[in-house]
C-alpha cells in the first residue's frame, strides 16, 4: 500500500506531494506520520492512501510510524486546507498547522497520565495489619488511609507515606493503575444554568434562522437585545439533532464568560480553544473535540478550525470585529472559513452584531444572507444617552486633564449612587510619547519606526510593536537636556489620575499589561462583576460583549483616536467602537449614560454614533466606497517586502513593481490603483519595509495567482515578501 504525504516543511520547494509505502501500520487519510526525508526523519500528513504506486516502487521509502491511532485531520479539514492554500496563497504544510495544536508538532506535548494506588480487594486488611512489624507505623497509616479514602494519586501517597508505598507494593497489597487525565482550563467557573423565557422577538429570530433558505443569517441586534440567548437556544437544538457547534467571540477576554454559560447549560460538552491556554490544556481540549467527547467548541478566531465532525451550527458573535482577520500567515478571514465549513456540512452560520460590517450588511441587503433584526433591548430599556464633551472648550477653560468636567460630574454621581462605571481608552501605558522640550526629540525604538510608550509601574519605555524594553531616560539622548515631558496618556495614567480625583473609589485596569497570564482576563472581569470595584479602566478588550448589570456610566476618553488612521475602514471602526462600548451602560435596572470626549464634535461619524443610526451610517459609507472603488466593490492587494538590508528591500520591491506592472499592462481595465511606496511603519522589528498597493476589480483570481508567484519567488534568503488580500491593518 502507498500514501501521498505532505511533509511538515513550509518552504515552497517542499510544497509538493511525496509518495511513501506502508504495510504493517494502520494509515488513513488525515493521519500524522513520521517519514524519512533526505537524511532526516520528519512529520507529515497523509492526504490519500492508494494501492498503486506512481513511481518506481524500489525508490519509494516506507512510512516509519503513525503518530496517533485516530487521524488528526478529518476529510473536511483536508478539504478546508486546500481552500486555505488557494485563497490565502500559502503552502500546504502551513495550512495544516492551522488545524493542530502548535505543541503537538514534534511531540512537544503529549497525553498526561496519572498513577493511582488502591488496596487490593482480595487482601484481608485485618490479617495484613496484624502481620506488620510494630515499627512499621507508616505502612499501618497508609493502609488505614486507603481504607478510608480509596483510590488515591500515587504522587500524594509517596509525598506523605514515603517508603511505605514501595513496601506494601512489594507485598502485593497495592494495585497501581495509570489513568489519562484531562488538563481542564477554567476549572473554577462554576455556575448553574440560568434558563430564561425567550421573548417573542427572540423566538422569532430562532425560527427565522432555522427555516431560512440561506445557510448564513445576519442577526442585527442592538447591544443588550438578547442575542446570546438566541445563540444558546440554537446550540441546544443543534446538539439535540446529534450535531456539533462552534461558537466564536472576538476577544480572549470574552471566552471565560461564554464558556461559563455554555458549561452551565451543556456541561462538559463545551471545550475551549484559544492561544491563552497552556500547551497541555490546548492539547487535551483539542482531543476532546476530535474524539467527540465534547460537542461545542468555544474560542476566539482560531476555534473556527476546531476538529469537530457533523457540524450543524457556527456562531460568530461581534462578526464586524477586526480580530477575525489573521494578520500572520496564513492570512485568512474567519467568516470566509466559516462559510466553507457551513456549505461543506450544510450547517447554519449565524453572524451576530449591533454594528455589522459594511460587507455583511450589504450581503444581507442583496439577499446573499438572511437578515433578522432585534431593534430593542431585552428589558425594553432605552439605549443610553450619549453626551458629547467638546475637549476644545475644556482646553480653553484651562482643563488639561484627560477628564472633561461633564465626565467628572457624572463619575461622582455614579459613585454616590453605588453604581459602576467603565472608562475606555484604546492606549495602554502611562503616556504615548516621551518628548524633549528643548530640541523636540521623541524617544523611538531602535528596531521600529515608532515612538516608545512610558510605563510608570516599572519606570520603563516599551515598544508596543516588537516588545523591546528600555530604561527610562533622565536626559534627552539627542541634546542632553534634562527637560523631558510626557505626551498623550494611556490607561495607566488614567488610573493614577482617578485615584487622586476619587481616592475612595476601587479601580481596576484591564489591558494587555494586566492580563498577561492565562486567567488574567477572567480574574479582573470576575472582580468587577462581583462588585469588588467601582471603576473599570481598559482598552478595547472591555468594549464589547460584556454584561455588567450595575454599570450605568461609560466614559469614552478619546473618541477621535481611530478616526485618524489612514485606512478606508477608519470611519466604520470608529462607529463600531463607540456603539459597542456605549452598549455596556444601562443594561439592567437604571438608565445608562455615556460621555463621549472629542475634539471633533461635528464629525458625521460621531453624530450618527450618538444617535445609534447604523443604517444612516451604512448608506453614507457604502455610497462613498462605491464612488471611490474601495472594498467591497474591489479588492485591496498589498505586497509587503521587508529586510534588515534597506537597499536590498528597496531593490526587491522595485523588481516586483516591474513584474506586477507587466501583469497590470496586460489587464489594465482590472486595476483601479497601482503604486509603490515605503510602508507607513518604515521599520519594524529591525526590518526595513516597502509596499506595493493595488485596487483590483473583484473576481480576478488569475491576476492574484500571478502576483503571488512573483512575490513567492522573491521570498528567500534575506528577503521576506508576502501578499495580503484586503488586509485588516495597512500600517
Amino acid at each position: 500500500m502507498f500514501a501521498d504525504v505532505i511533509v511538515d516543511i513550509s518552504h515552497s520547494e517542499a510544497d509538493k506531494i511525496f509518495e511513501y509505502s506502508y504495510s504493517d501500520c494502520k494509515v488513513l487519510a488525515g493521519s500524522r506520520v513520521l517519514v524519512p526525508f533526505g537524511s532526516k526523519t520528519i512529520e507529515g500528513i497523509v492526504i490519500k492512501t492508494k494501492k498503486q504506486c506512481e513511481f518506481d516502487e524500489k525508490k519509494v521509502k516506507p512510512i516509519l510510524s503513525v503518530l496517533e491511532e485516530t487521524p488528526a485531520l478529518t476529510n473536511e479539514t483536508l478539504a478546508l486546507s486546500e481552500f486555505i492554500v488557494k485563497t490565502c496563497f500559502v503552502t500546504r504544510a502551513l495550512s495544516f498547522r492551522l488545524f493542530l495544536p502548535a505543541e503537538m508538532r514534534k511531540g512537544r506535548v503529549r497525553e498526561q497520565f496519572v498513577k493511582y494506588a488502591v488496596l487490593d480487594e482480595n487482601i484481608n486488611t485485618d490479617e495484613l495489619l496484624s502481620s506488620l512489624k510494630k515499627n512499621a507505623l507508616k505502612q499501618r497509616d497508609l493502609i488505614l488511609f486507603l481504607q478510608e479514602n480509596g483510590k488515591t494519586a500515587l504522587s500524594y501517597l509517596n509525598e506523605n507515606f514515603g517508603s511505605a508505598v514501595k513496601a506494601l507494593t512489594e507485598k502485593n497489597a497495592l494495585i497501581i493503575t495509570s489513568e489519562k487525565r484531562f488538563r481542564s482550563p477554567y476549572k473554577d467557573l462554576g455556575g448553574a444554568a440560568n434558563r430564561v423565557v425567550l421573548t417573542d422577538k427572540q423566538q422569532q429570530a430562532i425560527d427565522f434562522i432555522e427555516k431560512s433558505e440561506n445557510l448564513t443569517t445576519l442577526l442585527f441586534g442592538v447591544t443588550g437585545s438578547g442575542k446570546t440567548e438566541v445563540y444558546l437556544d440554537l446550540i441546544d437544538k443543534t446538539l439535540k439533532k446529534g450535531k456539533t457547534a462552534i461558537m466564536l467571540v472576538p476577544e480572549i477576554s470574552l471566552t471565560p464568560q461564554m464558556l461559563k454559560q455554555l458549561r452551565a447549560r451543556f456541561g462538559e460538552n463545551a471545550a475551549i480553544m484559544h492561544s491563552g491556554l497552556s500547551a497541555g490544556e490546548r492539547y487535551d481540549e483539542w482531543w476532546r473535540l476530535r474524539t467527540g467527547e465534547a460537542k461545542i467548541a468555544i474560542g476566539a478566531r482560531s476555534a473556527i478550525f476546531a476538529p469537530v465532525e457533523n457540524l450543524g451550527l457556527i456562531v460568530i458573535d461581534e462578526e464586524h470585529d477586526g480580530s477575525y482577520t489573521s494578520e500572520s500567515a496564513p492570512r485568512y478571514n474567519t467568516v470566509d472559513v466559516a462559510k466553507f465549513r457551513s456549505h461543506y456540512n450544510g450547517a447554519k452560520l449565524v453572524l451576530g452584531s449591533a454594528t455589522p460590517s459594511v460587507e455583511s450588511f450589504l450581503n444581507a441587503q442583496n439577499g446573499e444572507y438572511g437578515l433578522f433584526e432585534l431593534p430593542d433591548r431585552i428589558n425594553k430599556k432605552p439605549l443610553p444617552d450619549i453626551e458629547i464633551a467638546d475637549m476644545r472648550k475644556e482646553v480653553r477653560r484651562g482643563n488639561n486633564t484627560p477628564f472633561s468636567s461633564a465626565l467628572k460630574d457624572e463619575l461622582q454621581k455614579c459613585l454616590n449612587k453605588g453604581n459602576q462605571a467603565i472608562l475606555f481608552l484604546n492606549q495602554r501605558g502611562y503616556s504615548k510619547t516621551v518628548v524633549c522640550t528643548e530640541c523636540g526629540h521623541v524617544q523611538k525604538c531602535s528596531s521600529c519606526d515608532v515612538s516608545l510608550t512610558y510605563h510608570r509601574e516599572d519606570d520603563s519605555l516599551l515598544c508596543h510593536y516588537c516588545g523591546a524594553k528600555y530604561k527610562m531616560i533622565k536626559a534627552c539622548t539627542e541634546c542632553g537636556s534634562p527637560y523631558i515631558k510626557y505626551g498623550g496618556f494611556g490607561t495607566e495614567k488614567i488610573v493614577a489620575d482617578l485615584k487622586v480625583l476619587f481616592p475612595s473609589a476601587r479601580i481596576l485596569r484591564m489591558d494587555r499589561d494586566t492580563t498577561k497570564n492565562k486567567e488574567g482576563h477572567f480574574k479582573i472581569l470576575n472582580e468587577f462583576s462581583s462588585r469588588n470595584a467601582d471603576i473599570l479602566v481598559g482598552t478595547q478588550m472591555i468594549a464589547k460583549g460584556h454584561d455588567f448589570p450595575f454599570v450605568t456610566l461609560v466614559g469614552i476618553l478619546d473618541a477621535d483616536m481611530s478616526l485618524h488612521f489612514s485606512d478606508f475602514r477608519s470611519a466604520e471602526r470608529t462607529f463600531e467602537l463607540i456603539t459597542q462600548v456605549a452598549g455596556r451602560s444601562g443594561r439592567a435596572g437604571e438608565a445608562g449614560k455615556v460621555v463621549l470626549q472629542t475634539y471633533q464634535p461635528d464629525n458625521h461619524v460621531l453624530r450618527q454614533a450618538i444617535n445609534y443610526d447604523y443604517k444612516g451610517f451604512f448608506e453614507r459609507e457604502i455610497s462613498i466606497r462605491k464612488a471611490t472603488a474601495f472594498p467591497p466593490f474591489t479588492e485591496i492587494i498589498r505586497v509587503l517586502v521587508q529586510s534588515e538590508n534597506d537597499a536590498l528591500a528597496l531593490d526587491t520591491v522595485k523588481e516586483l513593481y516591474d513584474e506586477i506592472g507587466t501583469i497590470k499592462r496586460a489587464r489594465e481595465n482590472c486595476f483601479r490603483f497601482f503604486g509603490c511606496m515605503k510602508a507607513p511603519l518604515k521599520k519594524l522589528q529591525g526590518k526595513y519595509r516597502y509596499q506595493i498597493l493595488m485596487r483590483i476589480d473583484n473576481g480576478n483570481e488569475d491576476i492574484l495567482e500571478g502576483i503571488f508567484r512573483s512575490v513567492n519567488a522573491k521570498n528567500k534568503g534575506k528577503i521576506n515578501a508576502y501578499m495580503e488580500i484586503n488586509p485588516n491593518n495597512l500600517t
